[in-house]
């Protein structure tokens, strides 16, 4: 199947670029348009470190749902802005390491609700719905996700590179927090979201993803910080994705196409901007 293809999925545009199936095109995927690729490439060549850190957050959501299954003993995910599938989703490492595992996919993009639902047909502790982010009370209150999830029971909230679609504007401190009023003490909210320590940097990354219709906003760590102010730091707290309980043998990611390569490890030699993140636990009392 061809993405290029605009009649396989209704409702998909092709007239502008959306961050799931560029995200996805960067971690090696087939399911975008050449606007997507287009913006991607036009992106890297102001951010050429926009590709590592990328594909440094898939691997850290592998490290982070396995600690959460092994050490925090979850046993159900909200993966908020969950993207296209690719290899190592979020159910397929839960359930490597228990079986039992129970996930909730969200997204609002034609094509994630589409390639998720036909992937997990067969799976019923695993679900995709159509849900915005930034509407957690929809999310929470949908019957097909309290038939999945128990709000008694610790959950693991997941927002994989997507805070930055979430701008001041939105209100992220109240998405998070109206997730967390409704999740027991000991639930993990899981985050990452690209973060810059230059305020240049940061206003022209803004600029320049907003000019294509998508919302953004680059933030410093001390921001992101203070989106979970209150919360408990899971060891080693809030950092730059590849410190974060880093494991060479992990499984690699599929590789990219011919035309991204030369962006591949740019971040050797220089990093102006990061995915920056880590795990944080609702605390008793």
């Amino acid at each position: 199947m061809s993405a290029d293809d605009e009649s396989f999925i209704p409702g998909v545009s092709v007239e502008q670029p959306t961050s799931a199936r560029v995200y996805g095109w960067l971690l090696g995927g087939k399911d975008n348009y050449a606007v997507d690729r287009e913006f991607a490439l036009k992106q890297l060549k102001e951010f050429p470190a926009g590709l590592d850190i990328t594909r440094e957050n898939r691997q850290f959501l592998y490290r982070a749902v396995r600690w959460l299954v092994q050490e925090a003993g979850i046993r159900q995910f909200l993966d908020m802005g969950c993207g296209l599938p690719t290899d190592n989703n979020v159910h397929q490492v839960a359930q490597r390491f228990t079986p039992d595992a129970r996930v909730v996919y969200v997204d609002n993009d034609p094509i994630v609700l589409a390639h998720g639902r036909a992937l997990l047909a067969e799976d019923a502790s695993t679900i995709v719905v159509d849900g915005d982010l930034r509407d957690p009370g929809t999310i929470l209150d949908d019957p097909l996700v309290t038939r999945l999830l128990d709000y008694d029971e610790p959950l693991a909230v997941l927002y994989l590179s997507v805070m930055h679609h979430v701008p001041d504007e939105d209100d992220p401190v109240g998405v998070l927090g109206a997730v967390l009023d409704r999740a027991r003490p000991g639930s993990c909210v899981c985050l990452s979201q690209v973060v810059t320590d230059d305020p240049a940097t940061s206003a022209a990354m803004t600029e320049s993803v907003r000019a294509k219709g998508i919302p953004w906003q680059t933030r410093t760590p001390a921001e992101v910080d203070a989106l979970v102010a209150g919360l408990d730091p899971v060891e080693p707290g809030l950092v730059d994705l590849v410190d974060w309980r880093p494991d060479r043998f992990q499984p690699p990611l599929a590789p990219v196409d011919p035309s991204l390569r030369p962006y591949l490890g740019t971040t050797k030699h220089s990093k102006p901007v990061y995915e920056y993140g880590g795990i944080v636990r609702k605390p008793a009392g």
